[in-house]
């Protein structure tokens, strides 16, 4: 059976109150796994409103309606509003998914700040900010952390040599490039090691392969607009041929308000015979593959503003 492995990122303190306990009973009711990763540090979401400059952001926002699926108050914390400790406020409901079942991880300390800065930290900011998401894991589950994936798909060399320093044997920190019509740019696209320093890294990078909801909802693609009714047919499609993908999903969309679109890919996923498994899972299945080794790689994909790590083709 080819694998589908769902990697659920909670971003916010309301996504992981309310997002991961939604999604965890939603993925129960179809026997799917699944990987929860962590914002562990404080919610400064407010501060996103810096991006107002970059290139596409009001495109976003308009498109996939922010306040509603974020709310008023998480778009003021850090500004108007104190920002939350997520992981002290919230550890009860991370480790539910862990109590669930459901592989946990890491997903960042602060998930506006690692977006915002990392790509042009120093190796002992990024170090640092590693260790303090790694210690507050270590405090919440009482174990050390198996994997990682990066806020925004946003690192730097020195952020994947901490991942081998962690000793993480896999993680998702990047994307598979992706032309305009969400089709994979390269079908041999999957699984690999990256480069840094001139070395080889141990860390295997399982790449999400397919487009996520808010980079599709409210674009015209091949002459159609993907809305709410369409946008679950949408990747059913891109889903057809079968072959092993990597879908990410987020606490604040898909565990509320894009609910019932996510209930219609989990069903049509099993439908075109997908086994719904974890990073883990899927890192099982192929660890012991011979992958490639490849550099590590920048750029842009249709529907998400601004830079991140992608597979080198």
């Amino acid at each position: 059976m080819p694998k589908l492995t769902l990697k659920i990122d909670a971003d916010t303190y309301r996504g992981t109150r309310v997002g991961v306990p939604n999604l965890i009973a939603q993925l129960r009711r179809h026997g799917a796994g699944a990987t929860f990763l962590f914002s562990l540090g404080p919610d400064h979401t407010g501060w996103a409103l810096k991006q107002i400059f970059r290139p596409g952001f009001f495109s976003k926002v308009s498109r996939t309606s922010v306040v509603e699926h974020y709310g008023i108050k998480t778009l003021m914390y850090g500004t108007l509003l104190p920002a939350p400790d997520i992981g002290k406020t919230c550890a009860g409901f991370m480790r539910q998914a862990r109590d669930a079942g459901f592989e946990c991880g890491i997903h960042t300390w602060d998930h506006r700040v690692w977006q915002d800065d990392v790509r042009t930290a120093d190796a002992q900011w990024t170090v640092e900010t590693m260790h303090r998401s790694h210690a507050r894991y270590r405090e919440i589950f009482g174990e050390a952390p198996r994997t990682h994936g990066a806020a925004g798909w946003q690192m730097n060399d020195h952020a994947f040599v901490q991942l081998d320093q962690f000793g993480m044997a896999y993680s998702s920190d990047g994307r598979s490039q992706l032309r305009e019509d969400g089709r994979l740019a390269d079908q041999d696209a999957g699984p690999h090691r990256l480069s840094a320093f001139g070395k080889p890294l141990s860390c295997v990078q399982l790449p999400t392969t397919l487009p996520t909801l808010d980079e599709i909802l409210g674009r015209e693609i091949g002459g159609k607009l993907i809305d709410a009714g369409k946008a679950a047919d949408f990747l059913l499609q891109l889903t057809r041929e079968p072959r092993d993908h990597v879908f990410t999903l987020h606490a604040e969309l898909e565990g509320q308000k894009l609910a019932p679109i996510f209930e219609r890919l989990l069903a049509g996923w099993r439908a075109q015979g997908y086994e719904l498994v974890s990073m883990g899972d899927y890192y099982d299945s192929i660890r012991n593959d011979v992958l490639p080794i490849l550099p590590i790689s920048w750029g842009e994909l249709p529907g998400r503003s601004g830079e991140m790590i992608v597979q080198a083709m």
